[in-house]
Order: C-alpha cells, then structure tokens, then sequence
C-alpha cells in the first residue's frame, strides 16, 4: 500500500509542477522556493501543538488548491505561484513520507510514524 500511496503523491507533484509550467515565471523560481514552506516548522519551536498547527496549514493541499484558484479568479500569478509552490512541496513532503503532524510530536502524522 505503501508503494501506491508514493506513486500516487508522486503524481500530484508532477501535475505541481505541470501548474508552475503554466505560469510566467522561470524554472529556477521552482527550485528556490520548493523548500520554502518547510518555516513553517519554526512553529515547533513554541511547542508540539503550535508547531503541527503550523505545518499542517501550510502542507494543507485543500489550502493550496484554493489559494491557486484564488489567483486565477484575480489573474494574481503570485497568489497562483503561492498555491502551487504549497501543493506540490505537500505532494513532495508526502511521497517521502512526511504527513499532516499530530499534536504528539513532529514524527508523528497521518501516514505513520516517521522513521519506522
């Protein structure tokens, strides 16, 4: 299950990075900001409550999607390069198996435990 679950979140990247293609920004704009929603874990550092909340609100696909949606309702590309960017790193994140946190601790998520 494991495997189809990756190949999945793999998909999903792909098509993060099909949405980036469509918007007017160089290829480089991907690789430096792909990384950029992993702040989001200096929530932790106020706690493990604080800290999942954090993360999950930027690794939140549903937040990504409508954010990106946003954009196109306002023709803002930046707002769609800040849906995109989310979605496809929470895709990325995923396939390596980094969940949505629980609020006992960092390396537990949605997919499992992290390091087992």
């Amino acid at each position: 299950m494991k495997t189809v679950i990756k190949l999945e979140e793999l998909g999903l990247f792909i098509l993060g990075i099909y949405f980036f293609n469509q918007l007017e920004y160089a290829w480089w704009w991907f690789l430096v900001l792909i990384l950029v929603p992993d702040f989001s874990m200096i929530g932790y550092l106020f706690g493990d409550r604080i800290g999942a909340f954090c993360y999950n609100v930027v690794h939140h696909r549903g937040i990504a999607v409508a954010l990106y949606l946003v954009g196109i309702f306002c023709s803002n590309e930046t707002i769609q390069l800040t849906g995109v960017i989310l979605f496809a790193h929470s895709s990325m994140d995923r396939m390596f198996g980094y969940g949505l946190k629980y609020e006992s601790g960092f390396k537990y998520t949605h997919l499992g435990e992290i390091g087992k």
